[in-house]
């Protein structure tokens, strides 16, 4: 009998280990997939958002600052420094539609004739030498010079994004002057209520060392005085104090890329005869309530030099071809 029940006993043993692996295997299944789920919610949870949908937030969390904006428009900026990386953000709402900033601002041609109105771009060009369109700046000083008298930088122009609420273009320098590389100006947009558009500038570029070298002899003399937008403190008498060097320069062209779109666009009202007149002088007007950080020309020299070099630039681009598109 021993023995049968020693053999009773052998013979149940699987048996048993079997159950016990059978609960460890389902045990082992349903945390696999809590884990599963969990992951999959993780993922979810970290997946990247839209570009417009980032935009939209900036626009939300920003409603304030842009209501009591001391531009006295809706408008707000910020900057930064990292290494010899110069950064700059304008944030602001255009008082046009979505449809027509697409219609208007996905044409490269159209560039050239907003870029032109910076007192230091003397001409623009545009051409498409296979797949890419390239934009040609002349850039010069603030007073009146001719082509010829410039130098140029290449930028290569890209609609990077473009969908029913998105609008996102770029355009890009590998090099510019004075050794500085890495160009950056991008314009992005998202329709808002009433026919209103909020738009996003972006303006960036890598420092030099001949560059840092003449912004310190610059800034120490004739830019003495030459300030951006951030305040950074307040003096004595309790007045602002305003960011200056690099950064202060840099969101002073942010702004006047800034301004040189919305002058654009004010002017595609008019007649196409008269939109020229119209967006220089919307401009200047534009750039003229803030002397302290724009102030470069009295406005019938500003008037005359680039009716002057819009001639230039009508006339390079004839040379290349003035029916491209």
């Amino acid at each position: 009998m021993v023995t049968n029940l020693s053999s009773l006993k052998v013979h149940f043993q699987p048996r048993r280990d079997k159950m016990t692996s059978g609960k460890h295997s389902f045990l082992r299944f349903i945390v696999s997939v809590a884990v599963l789920l969990i992951a999959g919610f993780a993922l979810a949870a970290e997946k990247p958002r839209h570009a417009e949908e980032l935009l939209l937030d900036a626009y939300n969390r920003n409603i304030t600052r842009l209501e009591t904006s001391p531009f006295g428009l809706p408008l707000f900026l910020e900057s930064f420094e990292q290494g010899d990386r110069v950064h700059v953000d304008v944030y602001g709402i255009f008082d046009y539609p979505f449809s027509s900033i697409v219609q208007a601002l996905s044409v490269p041609a159209n560039w050239c004739d907003i870029v032109s109105l910076h007192p230091n771009t003397k001409a623009c060009t545009y051409q498409k030498p296979g797949d890419n369109w390239l934009l040609t700046f002349y850039l010069g000083r603030k007073i009146y010079q001719p082509p010829e008298d410039t130098r140029q930088a290449m930028y290569h122009f890209r609609v990077v994004d473009l969908r029913k609420a998105y609008l996102d273009i770029i355009l890009s320098a590998d090099v510019g002057p004075l050794g500085t590389n890495d160009h950056k100006l991008r314009f992005a947009a998202v329709p808002l209520d009433g026919g209103r558009t909020f738009v996003h500038v972006t303006y960036a570029y890598n420092d030099s060392f001949t560059l840092n070298l003449a912004e310190k002899i610059y800034f120490s003399t004739l830019g003495r005085g030459k300030v951006g937008f951030t305040v950074t403190g307040t003096d004595q008498n309790g007045k602002p104090v305003y960011i200056g060097g690099a950064r202060g320069a840099i969101e002073r062209n942010a702004v006047r890329y800034y301004f040189a779109i919305q002058s654009f666009m004010h002017a595609l009202r008019y007649p196409e005869e008269k939109r020229f007149n119209v967006r220089i002088r919307e401009w200047y007007d534009l750039t003229d309530r803030y002397r302290r950080q724009l102030f470069e020309l009295d406005k019938d020299d500003y008037i005359s030099f680039k009716t002057k070099e819009h001639e230039h630039q009508l006339t390079l681009q004839g040379r290349i071809g003035a029916d491209l598109k």
